[in-house]
């Protein structure tokens, strides 16, 4: 069986000859350290090449960047809209450390009136490269077609996650009105691309936003199930398959994944990251949504080797009974820098343990 076909039988619940195994690629920039893990995942393991199928604003807009201390500087955004400017400011890290965002670009029903006047971006793209990039992976696996952020997981990046969950309470009416524009947006070049046969496999991201503990089933359901079903039931329609990304506490939502018609879910996270064990999200997810995961990112740094190799073997017992369904993959990319050859030990005896399973 290639990589290629393993991954097309785990996004459709289809039996396989042992599990999936995949990593995620957002590695530390310029980073040597991680080279010879790079090299030892693409020979070893199922690939995901990615393809931006919407960007995430294409609207005009200027950056400016200034100084603001020894470690860090300051980013301005001003995305320039026929109602006025909105500006985003964060900090950026000098040092090789994570951001920080301090002012997002909405704030209320004046912004969000501002963002609404600008134009859609036409559905229209580019093509070509999909092909060419899915030619490049063949055997190797897949080509995913990012859509981004979901309406919801977009609109609550525009405000923050505080502010869209205060927004819930004050101003519901202004966040359906944002969700609905972006969904037509999505649904606008998922037309175009489906029709030119681009596919067939999506993915999208940002549920996390409106999950718990900030946000109860509630909210899940009004934001994430209400806006990302008609996406994903196009994409079905069309014979395509949807991959979301949602860290954080999944158990009481799982539900609505089911029902919004995901094929493919990451990460199901254990206390204390999440809320849901393997053994749960596998009773949830038989037959219906492959489960990929779940090795959590800082066991792969701290971990050594052999527990490493034990705690795969456990996940696949646990999850892979019926053959089907599982893609075992760290819960995010590798994320420290300088640590690559630290963690190299523990991927491959991961890997290992994926491909020396006999089932």
């Amino acid at each position: 069986m290639t990589r290629r076909e393993r991954l097309r039988r785990c996004y459709w619940h289809q039996e396989l000859d042992r599990p999936g195994v995949f990593n995620r690629t957002g590695y530390p920039q310029g980073d040597p350290t991680y080279d010879r893990l790079k090299a030892f995942l693409a020979e070893h393991t199922e690939l995901k090449a990615d393809w931006e199928g919407l960007p995430h604003l294409p609207y005009p807009s200027g950056v400016r960047t200034e100084p603001y201390s020894e470690d860090w500087a300051r980013q301005t955004t001003t995305l320039h809209t026929p109602a006025g400017d909105l500006v985003r400011s964060s900090l950026v890290g000098l040092r090789k450390q994570p951001g920080y965002i301090e002012r997002h670009f909405l704030k209320d029903r004046a912004d969000a009136e501002k963002f609404l006047s600008l134009p859609p971006p036409e559905p229209a793209c580019e093509v070509s490269s999909f092909f060419e990039l899915d030619r490049q992976v063949g055997d190797r696996g897949i080509v995913h077609v990012n859509l981004g952020f979901n309406p919801a997981g977009f609109v609550a990046d525009l405000f923050g996650s505080t502010n869209f969950a205060l927004m819930c309470a004050t101003d519901r009416q202004t966040l359906h009105t944002l969700c609905g524009h972006r969904m037509r947006i999505i649904l606008d070049r998922l037309k175009f691309l489906l029709a030119r046969g681009v596919g067939p496999y999506f993915c999208l991201s940002g549920q996390e936003y409106i999950t718990p503990p900030l946000h109860g089933p509630r909210d899940f359901y009004d934001f994430n199930v209400r806006y990302d079903k008609p996406i994903i039931d196009l994409v079905h329609d069309a014979g395509g398959r949807v991959h979301v990304h949602c860290h954080g506490s999944i158990k009481t939502v799982f539900q609505g994944f089911l029902d919004m018609g995901v094929d493919v879910l990451h990460p199901f996270e254990a206390p204390p990251m999440g809320d849901i064990t393997p053994a749960q999200a596998k009773a949830l997810a038989r037959g219906r949504i492959c489960l990929e995961g779940n090795i959590q990112i800082a066991r792969i740094y701290e971990a050594t080797p052999d527990a490493i190799r034990r705690e795969t073997q456990q996940l696949i017992e646990t999850v892979f009974d019926d053959r089907r369904g599982l893609i075992v993959c760290p819960s995010a990319s590798p994320y420290i820098p300088g640590a690559g050859e630290q963690c190299l030990p523990q991927y491959e005896a991961m890997v290992e343990a994926v491909l020396n399973w006999k089932g």
